[in-house]
């Protein structure tokens, strides 16, 4: 696939050339006229895929520069181990799975700490207060990641995992419009409003974890009239960014789309492709492969994969490039070029 091939090597040539200017700030959204990006301290809940970008890169281009830049900053991820947050799974899963003997290492670190901070009462990771609001919430943008990490610690983290998915799974996916945060007050699962309900990465983030599963999880999130919808193969590639919001006037404002959320819809489809298998694997396979190839014509810029909305309710990055779009989208690309496969991630 030529134009996966060309596609990746200009997503990549595009994180060699910001990570010189980078310094040892993290980029978090970039503006999608200028390319300049905006920046955090510390890396956020998205410093993962910034390392696994770099790796990725360093996988390509085999030049042993790229291997230091990437093992750079995989270490400067090791502050967040000890945070208060279930996003670990996603920084230290995404972050190291490409990676090197010392990212194994620290992935390693990373996973007992989250089998400590898993809640047997609660059965999951909570969300926590690294971010600020309430700690006791089961998002399903904390569940992507910590599923693998649990499961290498053995038999405790096996327990710890399944229990995860199956809060997880059993609350937003019982639900008619995947109520993706749930918060335990008063010995009770109540639906959160932050992020609602018709989230444009409900679906991606909840398939991406549940392809760790088992087969009945996977099943009934498959089955859900939502995931049905946006995996059928005539659906638009990418998603709204959430539902409508009101305006001054008190009518709806036009909804943005959101790039990042089909980058990860598509890499979540062609894992979960392999996990059932027979013609419906094939149909997942072959809906992942047009929702990047999509992508890759429409809204790649120069090694940049716009139009993706951070926040739609504060209006903060509504039409921007993203450093989880970029990615996601270049590991599905990396699967339909063959140098990753799905098992690595």
């Amino acid at each position: 696939m030529r134009w996966a091939e060309q596609t990746l090597e200009s997503l990549l040539d595009r994180v060699a050339g910001a990570e010189r200017d980078l310094g040892t700030r993290w980029p978090l959204y970039a503006d999608p006229i200028s390319g300049a990006w905006s920046t955090t301290a510390r890396g956020s809940w998205t410093g993962g895929f910034w390392a696994g970008l770099l790796w990725l890169r360093a996988a390509a281009t085999g030049a042993p520069s790229d291997r230091a830049a990437a093992s750079r900053r995989t270490g400067m991820l090791r502050p967040w181990i000890g945070a208060d947050t279930a996003t670990r799974g996603l920084i230290f899963w995404y972050g190291t799975c490409f990676g090197d003997g010392d990212a194994a290492a620290l992935r390693a670190e990373a996973a007992d700490a989250c089998l400590a901070a898993h809640d047997p009462g609660l059965g999951v990771l909570p969300w926590g207060e690294a971010f600020g609001g309430p700690r006791e919430l089961a998002r399903v943008d904390g569940l992507p990641g910590l599923p693998r990490l649990l499961l290498s610690t053995g038999a405790e983290g096996d327990r710890a995992a399944r229990a995860h998915l199956d809060v997880q799974v059993g609350l937003t996916a019982a639900t008619p419009d995947l109520v993706p945060a749930w918060r335990h007050e008063a010995g009770r699962w109540t639906a959160h409003p932050a992020p609602p309900a018709g989230w444009s990465r409900t679906v991606g983030w909840l398939l991406l974890a549940v392809a760790e599963g088992s087969p009945a999880q996977i099943r009934r999130c498959l089955d859900h009239p939502v995931v049905a919808a946006r995996l059928a193969a005539g659906a638009d590639p990418v998603p709204p960014a959430g539902p409508p919001v009101q305006d001054a006037s008190g009518t709806g404002a036009p909804v943005p789309p959101d790039t990042s959320a089909a980058a990860i819809e598509a890499v979540a489809a062609l894992k979960l492709a392999e996990r059932v298998g027979g013609d419906e694997g094939g149909r997942l396979r072959e809906r992942g492969v047009a929702v990047l190839r999509a992508l890759a014509g429409r809204y790649v810029r120069h090694g940049r994969l716009i139009g993706g909305c951070y926040e739609l309710e504060r209006g903060i990055a509504t039409g921007h490039e993203l450093v989880w779009g970029d990615f996601f989208l270049a590991v599905g690309l990396a699967v339909l070029c063959g140098s990753v496969a799905v098992a690595d991630f």
